[in-house]
């Protein structure tokens, strides 16, 4: 029971880097994934820029965030920021 519930709570969960946090309550989320080829079986590499909402203004540029679908918030934004997997090191 637990590991179906957890499943349904994953769906539309996906997790990328922010590429931009310029915007106030926002953030640019960089998706990457691999796809084969159909034809000719080689590895190639997909990725969507995702625009989220940033409720505490917490993320940074380079961080790797957790995010996930919901209702439209905006025109562009979809999805909301769960949780910050991993800082990014400030230099």
């Amino acid at each position: 029971m637990s590991e179906t519930n957890q499943q349904s709570q994953d769906v539309g969960v996906v997790t990328g880097k922010v590429v931009s946090n310029k915007m106030d309550k926002s953030i640019v989320v960089l998706i990457e994934r691999q796809i084969r080829h159909p034809m000719y079986g080689k590895r190639i590499r997909r990725s969507t820029k995702i625009k989220a909402h940033d409720e505490n203004n917490i993320c940074q540029q380079g961080d790797i965030v957790r995010i996930k679908e919901t209702r439209p918030i905006s025109k562009t934004k979809s999805w909301t920021l769960v949780d910050v997997v991993e800082t990014a090191v400030k230099i």
